[in-house]
């Protein structure tokens, strides 16, 4: 049995490691805000395309650990990489060309929450039961304080005369979407790191990253050839701005994807994914610091109130030590 300061020490390393992946996950919400123009599958495939080239590479320092992946271990990537990249990264950048940032961010805003009660019930055995009374304060004010950084955006959106209400639920519809994607990929996830826990997240990272290349320069060419036949006046292949998609795609596809893939799985392995899930909520806060920095004026005081709720929140969940759910306490 570990002792309880190694077991501290694993724990503030985790935290580490999800704070580093929160701040770098953050800048996929600022490529829809800095390419408005561009549609939304083509910046998915555009992400995960130069996400799947700089694994390349890097693939050649993991070759001893990606050799030792079993067939099942290659489909599992497959599978998180189809839905927790493609899938999730297409529907969030929909969500926010199509309703704004406030509503996506508001609403994938609420992972941490969604995440910790699905994790408290699904992974009970392996990582033990965070007690409901314990964690109904934490939840509670990460679920206060995501409506209230959220409440001034949303009062803008209500008062605008222009805004188009089903454009708006259509991009809500497509958040919530990317909320499901997304609480299903961090316990998978975590199921695989847990379980094969010898492992090296680093090449799990760059495993991924390898099986997103097929599925993303599959989705390109077909995106193309679309785009030809139906006599699209938007220039492919790299649209209007080449040089600031390209550079933007490289960017995200080497700090966000592999980069924030290594950091989560470094905490997945650390941590349990109950708490893990709560510590999504950095990635929402450095979501809305970028948000701020690009609309160059500070947050409102409500802001800031949600802000340190949702910093509290995870403060408080952090402190919370499993228990043995009531199945594997040890017989006397």
């Amino acid at each position: 049995m570990p002792s309880a300061l190694s077991q501290a020490r694993a724990m503030f390393i985790g935290i580490v490691y999800a704070l580093i992946a929160g701040l770098l996950w953050g800048l996929v919400f600022v490529g829809p805000l800095l390419l408005p123009e561009y549609p939304a599958a083509l910046q998915s495939v555009g992400r995960y395309l130069a996400f799947g080239l700089i694994a390349l590479p890097l693939a050649w320092f993991d070759c001893v650990e990606l050799r030792r992946l079993a067939p099942g271990d290659w489909l599992e990537a497959l599978k998180l990489s189809a839905i927790g990249n493609l899938l999730y990264y297409f529907c969030l950048a929909a969500a926010i060309q199509r309703a704004g940032a406030p509503l996506p961010t508001m609403i994938v805003g609420t992972l941490p929450v969604v995440i910790a009660i699905c994790a408290n019930r699904r992974n009970a055995r392996r990582d033990g039961v965070l007690p409901w009374r314990k964690l109904a304060p934490s939840l509670a004010l990460i679920g206060l304080g995501v409506a209230c950084v959220n409440q001034v955006e949303l009062a803008a959106v209500r008062s605008d005369p222009m805004a188009d209400p089903w454009r708006y639920l259509s991009g809500a519809a497509l958040a919530f979407v990317a909320v499901a994607c997304w609480t299903w990929y961090p316990l998978r996830n975590a199921d695989w790191l847990r379980d094969h826990a010898g492992r090296s997240p680093r090449a799990w990272a760059t495993a991924q990253g390898l099986v997103t290349l097929p599925l993303a320069a599959t989705g390109y060419a077909l995106l193309w050839g679309g785009m030809t036949w139906s006599t699209s006046d938007f220039a492919m292949p790299f649209g209007p701005r080449p040089g600031v998609f390209i550079a933007l795609m490289c960017a995200i596809g080497l700090f966000a994807s592999w980069l924030g893939t290594l950091c989560w799985n470094q905490a997945s392995q650390r941590l349990p994914t109950a708490i893990a899930g709560q510590l999504i909520v950095f990635e929402t806060l450095a979501a809305l610091g970028y948000a701020f920095a690009l609309r160059s004026h500070a947050p409102s005081l409500l802001t800031v109130i949600g802000i340190a709720l949702l910093i509290a929140g995870v403060v408080l969940a952090v402190r919370i030590r499993p228990e043995l759910a009531p199945q594997t306490r040890p017989v006397a």
